[in-house]
């Protein structure tokens, strides 16, 4: 199934010591946790600002008494939270068992479109055509990510932090740069000795919301050189004729790591895989022409520019203005069907959900994602008040 892209939006470049893994700043209050002990609206300390959706009094902060399974697929870079979330929450509710499966997000939107899966997974919002197929579909934002560039180039060591940014990509991309050595990639990183080698370009295989965010900033970067028919969960690569595609984010990160010369993008969730295998990390170049690294800072001030969020919650993040914006910053979507079997199973995926956007929020820094700011959490706690059995 894929996606559309018709809402993708238009000190630099080193990092100084380990990832900041602190959650973005938001106030104590409003992300205070809901109370276990009754229902609520919105999670406890968050009020809706004037004008802004309010959510049914029914939405749970417990699930139902009753032993049940709630299953997920989709996104692999949501797979590592998920995994968290399956023991966290089945040790809080052992009632409820949580069953993950990491596989893509088209997979995920598939899957909770069809009714196999409770909950899809995914890194990209739900495209016009498949909100048309499937009218009872959400996807509603659970926490906030961002995508990396890595890549694997003899003699650049991780510390380096190579500047790259949506043009040069773009040409990378299309075939038209094909040596690391090439003036395109040199003029934006002066000083840096590079390799004549070959650049080996990785993809992933599968429907991919990594794939989605990558080619979105492309676009939003250099629309003449990557055009909107290139934007998608899937798509035909122009200079893929030596091109490699890997399954899941674990695949793209083995295979970056294997062969010198490669370059890919992966979610910031495999972050400490990527250090592991000794691959390099990126610094992108934003709009305002500052590069870089996806850090909590980075990511608020990417967010911060974003300040006219639908009640659907689908928006592009991509390409944020700010000198200090990350530029690939995503929200990871839970895309669920809001007509229920029933509704014990209503009550379940409600309570879960809204556990994810508080208690949740916990593991959040494990892999390097954020919370959602407060006005979001509004947002989705509205969605999550749809689900009806």
């Amino acid at each position: 199934m894929s996606l559309d892209a018709e809402q993708a939006q238009p000190p630099s470049g080193r990092r100084a010591g380990t990832r900041a893994t602190a959650a973005i700043a938001l106030s104590a209050a409003a992300l205070a946790l809901a109370a276990c002990s009754a229902p609520a609206s919105l999670p406890s300390g968050v009020s809706a600002a004037a004008g802004a959706p309010s959510a049914a009094a029914t939405v749970p902060s417990v699930p139902a008494p009753a032993a049940q399974t709630l299953s997920e697929t989709g996104s692999s870079v949501m797979a590592p939270l998920f995994a968290r979330w399956r023991t966290a929450y089945h040790a809080r509710f052992p009632q409820v068992t949580l069953t993950t499966a990491s596989s893509s997000s088209g997979v995920g939107i598939a899957a909770a479109a069809a009714g196999t899966a409770d909950i899809g997974a995914s890194d990209a919002y739900l495209s016009s055509a498949t909100l048309a197929k499937y009218t009872d579909l959400v996807n509603i934002p659970l926490a906030v990510a961002a995508l990396m560039v890595i890549y694997n180039v003899p003699g650049i060591g991780p510390a380096e932090h190579l500047r790259l940014n949506g043009k040069v990509l773009a040409q990378m991309f299309a075939g038209k740069i094909t040596r690391w050595d090439d003036p395109a990639i040199a003029a934006i990183n002066p000083g840096v000795k590079l390799p004549g080698t070959p650049v080996v370009l990785v993809h992933r295989a599968d429907s991919s919301g990594s794939t989605f965010l990558f080619t979105s900033y492309l676009n939003a970067q250099d629309p003449s050189g990557w055009s909107n028919s290139l934007v998608g969960t899937t798509i035909a690569w122009p200079g893929q004729p030596g091109g490699i595609g890997a399954t899941g984010s674990e695949g793209i990160v083995d295979r970056v790591g294997s062969m010198p010369g490669a370059v890919s993008y992966v979610g910031v969730s495999y972050l400490s895989q990527v250090t592991r295998m000794n691959e390099g990390e990126a610094a992108l170049g934003n709009s305002s022409g500052s590069y870089v690294l996806p850090t909590a800072g980075t990511i608020q001030a990417a967010l911060a520019s974003f300040t006219n969020t639908p009640a659907s919650e689908t928006i592009s993040l991509v390409n944020g203005a700010g000198s200090q914006a990350y530029p690939i910053v995503n929200y990871e979507y839970a895309v669920v069907r809001t007509s229920q079997a029933g509704a014990i199973r209503a009550q379940d995926l409600r309570a879960f959900l809204t556990w994810a956007i508080t208690s949740g929020t916990a593991q959040l820094a494990q892999v390097n994602f954020q919370p959602l700011p407060p006005s979001i959490v509004i947002l989705s706690t509205a969605q999550i008040a749809k689900i009806k059995g």
